[in-house]
């Protein structure tokens, strides 16, 4: 299970009046992002990690723009070459450029993070606020569900189910990705359950959501106008730092051959490909293996700004 990272829901003054329409924990929410953004842009840490972040981006969406050669073309004449004009990276086993091939391997990795990222925000977003907003035996019952999972490690379960299932390369590319954000998701939903489900019960017994109740609206109107812009905070700030995780996931999965596999192009697929390679040629290890803890780094210093920047006392 990947570990989340303490985030609190930012305190802030409350307005006793429950008024019609979106209401003061809309107004309150609102004023919370406003005030994050200030200090988001005053922080030189979001925009380091937001530039890498709107590269890496561009390498997965338009990897034309970085590079014209054919990732998957190789030449036995060019086996494993050292950086050159020609090939700033160099060349790997099969003589394949590895500059074009890092920068393609961005896209089936930024792919897996952010697919497995929505999913286990969605899945473990919601069981949260049911569990924290309803409470009683479906709280109890969603809890204990979720301590069985937390007992098995992400990458040990992923293991599990991607060596019980294997991918072969006649297996479809979403196939593969699929079957990764899946065993990932499966394992990574309890964290944000459990950060969301304590959100969701400090925020839902503050007085402009105890009105609101009074005042007879639905449970729907409630959670979506009053607690959940208000509790989603700290969600927000874990799902970016694990981002990089998932990503990090991702590449060991398919460092021990379980995850993606070739043909893919991966970060992770490449590492696994130059193992053997180390000693000989150590730079077919050493670029992708760098791209990946950047990306890693960025996603992480990323969470840590907007974590500074939504609850003041952390800074």
């Amino acid at each position: 299970m990947t570990d989340a990272t303490t985030a609190t829901v930012a305190a802030a003054e409350v307005a006793p009046d429950p008024s019609q329409g979106a209401g003061p924990g809309a107004d309150e929410a609102r004023s919370l992002w406003s005030d994050a953004w200030r200090q988001l842009r005053k922080n030189p840490l979001f925009w380091i990690s937001a530039a890498l972040i709107v590269v890496f981006l561009l390498m997965a969406l338009v990897p034309q723009l970085f590079t014209r050669i054919d990732p998957t073309s190789g030449s036995l004449r060019h086996v494993r070459e050292a950086m050159s004009g020609d090939h700033w990276f160099g060349t790997d086993k099969q003589g394949r450029d590895i500059y074009s091939r890092t920068i393609y391997g961005a896209r089936a990795s930024i792919i897996v993070g952010l697919l497995t990222t929505l999913s286990t925000t969605l899945v473990g977003g919601a069981l949260g606020i049911m569990a924290g907003y309803l409470g009683g035996w479906l709280d109890a019952l969603l809890m204990r569900v979720t301590d069985i999972f937390f007992a098995i490690p992400m990458l040990l379960g992923g293991i599990l189910f991607m060596a019980s299932f294997p991918s072969n390369a006649d297996t479809s590319y979403w196939a593969v990705v699929g079957k990764v954000v899946l065993v990932m998701t499966v394992f990574g939903w309890p964290g944000i359950a459990r950060l969301m489900r304590s959100a969701v019960l400090q925020v839902k017994s503050l007085e402009y959501v105890q009105a609101a109740r009074a005042l007879g609206a639905r449970p729907g109107r409630i959670i979506l106008g009053h607690v959940l812009p208000n509790a989603v905070a700290p969600v927000i700030v874990v799902a970016t730092i694990n981002l990089g995780a998932y990503i990090a996931t991702e590449a060991t999965l398919s460092f021990l051959g379980i995850g993606l596999v070739p043909p893919t192009i991966s970060w992770g697929v490449a590492i696994s490909d130059a193992l053997d390679t180390v000693r000989t040629s150590p730079h077919i290890l050493l670029f992708p293996s760098l791209f990946l803890s950047l990306a890693v780094l960025a996603f992480i210093l990323l969470g840590d700004a907007v974590r500074d920047a939504l609850d003041p006392k952390s800074r």
